[in-house]
């Protein structure tokens, strides 16, 4: 979602809030707890799943020990996308200010001391708009914006699959704005 006038242009970009994560997290959430359950209960000896009558086939060692230990790093797991998802990791805005000449781009990171990502240049320093395209089974377009003394800064998630029209289209029209080249690699 962008927000645009002639001097300022504000690129809102979403981050670990996204549909997909949040059905990978309930599914990897209920998963891993259905392991633990079936690995506690083979442990137990009794049936803690009443969905599914207990059967002694499932001994403890080595698929109850096995089923738990799945269960408990499913749980890691799914705890750590919960926690991506609270703290929105990934999210903030890009702005590009015309009329004073500053870029800032800003991001949520983890909890700490850097959880802050505030990125200000000036405009009269960005070289050019980058776009990098790998094709093949895992297909990736993501745009840069190639920064004096500082480098590429990406400005598209890498996993945020745009379409050869799509990414050219915003780059043309960002660097239509910033007034700077733009290089295909």
């Amino acid at each position: 979602m962008s927000w645009r006038s002639e001097h300022i242009w504000i690129e809102l970009i979403t981050g670990s809030r996204k549909i997909s994560n949040f059905g990978w997290a309930c599914i990897l959430f209920l998963g891993s707890v259905g392991f633990f359950l079936v690995g506690t209960s083979s442990y137990l000896a009794r049936n803690l799943i009443s969905l599914f009558p207990y059967q002694q086939q499932i001994s403890f060692f080595p698929q109850g020990i096995v089923m738990s230990f799945y269960g408990i790093a499913g749980l890691f797991i799914s705890s750590y996308l919960w926690c991506t998802i609270a703290w929105n990791v990934g999210s903030g805005y890009d702005r590009f200010d015309r009329k004073r000449g500053i870029v800032c781009i800003f991001r949520w990171g983890f909890p700490g001391k850097n959880r802050r990502i505030f990125l200000r240049f000036l405009m009269k320093d960005i070289q050019s708009i980058r776009i990098e395209v790998k094709e093949g089974i895992s297909a990736r377009r993501v745009l840069y914006m190639e920064i004096r003394g500082q480098g590429d800064i990406p400005l598209t998630r890498t996993d945020e699959n745009l379409t050869p029209r799509e990414i050219e289209q915003k780059a043309a029209e960002l660097a239509y704005f910033l007034r700077v080249p733009i290089e295909i690699f």
